[in-house]
């Protein structure tokens, strides 16, 4: 594609799909499923505020379509996506939108995510305009900055912490005005899962990424070695709900989640004896799918255990 592109031409001709793309849709379940876990577990102690919950999924849900175009923003500065990369939503190198368009949408939802924060806050406790502003910050820095957490290993660790732990202890919290100790349990295989999904986009993106100087846990593990750890991760997703549920410290409903496990393995079998970024491009899509099934089941399992 030569000089700068803009938002004439293929992408006006193909409307409203292009920005449909750019969100990267099946990366939301990163988001919005935390919040309806942590408004689960927040049930049968409070009554539900339904305005803090919308509040909380939309600003959540913002913030992750916000990373993500600051993903597609700096990778394309870095010259890392073409017009044959998978996996990306594509509005810049396939479709000719601005960078600064792309950009300024980002910027935007942030800043319709930090009113909405305000709101919450209002309604909640102001401690939370500094978590919130940290979640924020780390999608930012993902691909931002100096030195982008997409290029260390910390990327799973710091995709886990914001967008599964944090958003369930957040989404709990401004219901409830606590943490207990069960929210934190729960919220533990959840924060795996959504670190997977970085996981499984690493391991496909494992070559392209070490050309371009990243120094991800995909690249440092090896193919094989990823596909396992991708593997373990599963594995201690759901021992972990067993164990919880053995210990007695949730319901017994919540093992539904292990209804999931048929599309974990088939996210691995996936990956296992692929070479291409376009062969492993089904892997990763059905990684965000356990992600997303997994935690509806999750949370069905805890709203069962409320009304049943």
């Amino acid at each position: 594609m030569n000089g700068q592109p803009t938002t004439t031409g293929p992408a006006a001709a193909k409307g409203w799909r292009v920005w449909w793309q750019l969100l990267r849709p099946h990366t939301l379940t990163a988001s919005f499923v935390p919040v309806l876990i942590g408004t689960a577990l927040a049930m049968p102690l409070t009554r539900i505020d339904i305005p803090l919950f919308l509040a909380m999924l939309t600003a959540s849900i913002l913030i992750q379509a916000a990373t993500n175009m600051f993903n597609e923003y700096y990778d394309y500065k870095r010259g890392l996506d073409n017009e044959h990369s998978v996996g990306i939503g594509g509005a810049i190198v396939r479709h000719g939108v601005s960078p600064n368009t792309v950009m300024g949408i980002a910027v935007t939802f942030c800043g319709v995510s930090v009113l909405l924060g305000i709101y919450i806050c209002m309604e909640s406790s102001w401690w939370l305009a500094v978590i919130g502003s940290l979640c924020i910050a780390a999608g930012y820095f993902y691909t931002g900055g100096p030195l982008p957490i997409a290029y260390t290993p910390l990327g799973e660790v710091a995709a886990g912490l914001f967008m599964g732990m944090g958003i369930i202890l957040i989404a709990f919290f401004i219901q409830t005005g606590t943490l207990t100790l069960d929210s934190l349990l729960v919220s533990i295989p959840i924060a795996i899962l959504v670190g997977a999904i970085l996981m499984a986009n690493n391991i496909r993106d494992r070559e392209g990424d070490e050309k371009n100087g990243r120094k991800t846990l995909a690249i440092l593990l090896g193919h094989k070695g990823a596909v396992r750890f991708l593997a373990g991760m599963f594995i201690v997703s759901y021992l972990w709900v067993l164990i919880l549920v053995l210990a007695g410290e949730v319901t017994p409903w919540i093992l539904l989640v292990f209804l999931s496990i048929p599309k974990s393995i088939r996210a691995v079998r996936g990956f296992q004896g692929k070479t291409t970024n376009t062969e492993m491009a089904p892997a990763m899509k059905f990684t965000a799918q356990v992600n997303t099934l997994f935690g509806f089941l999750l949370a069905v399992g805890l709203f069962l255990n409320q009304w049943i």
